[in-house]
């Protein structure tokens, strides 16, 4: 009963901080996803409900990354607060083990967990799906028209405008200069006008500019031909009209386009598209071998399976070749190399396709598995920070949100740092995808258990932190050495042709 009215305690006291700290990690992440995107946002003149579904499923497809982050806070804070306020002590004093106080948080993680691998699952793809067909919707509309003051504004194709001053109050412009180059350099208009007023059309297909008391200078050499002077013709007004051509629209894309993409399949379709992808690339094997190995002088009358090639004919060893050569002539011998010749040419004009479409394939594979491994990585990942903050928390003795909001940061970055350059490795093929995506599970596990073990039998006073680092520089330079014989291996293999199978 005492230990159930504990577990409650312990609980009660996680699961506030868990929420508070999953709001704040929740608005760090996706400021991070919005300070990448916001080029794609600024200047493009979007409608309040465009940009609430944008940030709607921006928070949503934030929710996985912001987890662990969440755990790792949540687990310093509450276990920081126990230790500053004795209780850990008190409990421990009454002969409650470490590991039995942290039971109910280990339960209540690893839901956490299971629910991040089926949110992953489940409802990422349809949320990618949304995001990122929104997002290259976004990228294609055109932005909204803002001349700046004293430069030219090259926003609009085909035109550079240049305004002096604009008027804030009547929206007027003044001192107006118009490049029109949309029917080349040749067939150029230049305008100038003493003020003028531009805004959209009704339809939000073009652009009305009115100007006021100017001129205006038309090349006609697209009306005249071979002319040594190119004519042109010059016009005053007090008030003209143009019509710019100019989309201001915001046309959605269809949701196709990123469904059948890596992001928006969950693991099943994951699974099959790989399969299907290895197997195309296993047909381009098999029909590279049997390329090399249907080598022969006659179809039909003369096999000769025993046939290498290399850079040149000279390089051609034929095995048992004399009785054959004793029954052609020499003009059918002749016939016969250079046949040979020409379809070793043939060979090696394939050989660059060839190995393209195979390392396209293989690119495609490793995309694919890399979407299939994340859908497990950050939920271990919650895993991994609740048995670092945890102990760690309990060894500081440190509550509040100062210091342990400082530790939380470090140990973000570096499980950032870290994943992100295995996941570069991966995505350029350059290490497996198993080795690149549980990277930092590979470096950041053992430190949990260390550092539990550790605070379990209060050996806190025994932990070498420079054998920890030490230990972590060894795997980092174990992954690096292997990567560049990996490197090394796959440029021989590019650089030196497999010679065929007899």
């Amino acid at each position: 009963m005492r230990i159930k009215r504990l577990y409650t305690f312990l609980i009660e006291s996680y699961i506030g901080t868990f929420l508070a700290a999953f709001l704040v990690c929740l608005f760090f992440v996706l400021m991070l996803f919005l300070w990448q995107r916001i080029d794609d946002l600024i200047g493009k003149g979007l409608e309040f409900s465009v940009l609430f579904k944008f940030f709607f499923y921006a928070v949503l497809s934030s929710v996985p990354m912001a987890m662990p982050m969440t755990i790792l806070v949540s687990s310093l804070i509450t276990f920081g607060n126990l230790g500053e306020k004795l209780e850990l002590l008190a409990m421990k004093a009454a002969g409650i083990s470490l590991f039995r106080i942290m039971r109910p948080f280990i339960v209540f993680v690893s839901l956490v967990s299971i629910g991040e691998v089926v949110y992953s699952n489940y409802a990422m793809p349809a949320i990618q799906t949304k995001l990122w067909t929104l997002l290259l919707s976004i990228k294609q509309k055109s932005p909204e028209v803002e001349i700046p003051e004293g430069v030219f504004y090259q926003g609009i194709d085909g035109y550079n405008i240049y305004v002096r001053e604009k008027d804030p109050d009547t929206k007027l412009l003044r001192d107006i200069m118009i490049y029109d180059i949309s029917k080349g350099f040749e067939n150029a208009v230049v305008m100038a006008a003493d003020s003028g007023r531009l805004k959209s059309a009704s339809d939000k297909k073009s652009l009305l500019m009115t100007l006021y008391s100017g001129e205006s200078f038309e090349n006609l050499k697209n009306q005249v031909s071979n002319a040594k002077a190119v004519p042109y013709r010059r016009e005053s007004f007090s008030k003209k009209d143009i019509l710019i051509e100019f989309d201001a629209n915001f046309d959605m894309l269809d949701e196709s386009v990123m469904s059948n993409r890596y992001l928006g399949k969950d693991l099943k379709a994951l699974t099959v598209d790989i399969d299907s992808m290895q197997a195309h690339a296993d047909s381009i094997d098999e029909a590279n071998r049997k390329l090399y190995n249907h080598h022969y002088f006659d179809r039909g009358l003369l096999s000769i399976k025993n046939l290498y090639y290399a850079d040149s004919i000279k390089d051609y060893t034929i095995y048992s070749y004399q009785s054959l050569w004793d029954k052609m002539d020499p003009a059918q011998v002749q016939d016969r190399v250079n046949r040979a010749e020409r379809q070793v040419k043939r060979m090696k004009m394939d050989q660059p396709f060839i190995y393209s479409a195979k390392e396209a394939d293989i690119k495609r594979i490793f995309r694919y598995d890399i979407e299939r491994h994340r859908k497990f990585t950050l939920a271990f990942a919650c895993v991994i920070f609740f048995f670092i903050a945890a102990p760690l928390g309990a060894i500081i003795r440190k509550g509040g949100l100062g210091f342990p909001a400082v530790i939380s940061v470090i140990l973000f970055l570096v499980y950032y740092i870290i994943d992100n350059s295995g996941y570069k490795m991966a995505r350029e093929v350059v290490w497996p995808v198993w080795q690149g995506i549980w990277l930092s599970s590979f470096v950041l596990f053992p430190l949990g258990i260390v550092l539990t073990y550790k605070a379990a039998t209060d050996q806190v006073d025994s932990i070498d932190f420079s054998a920890i680092k030490n230990w972590v520089n060894k795997i980092v330079q174990f992954f690096k050495s292997k990567s560049r014989k990996q490197s090394s291996e796959k440029e021989e293999n590019n650089n030196i042709p497999s010679s065929p199978q007899s």
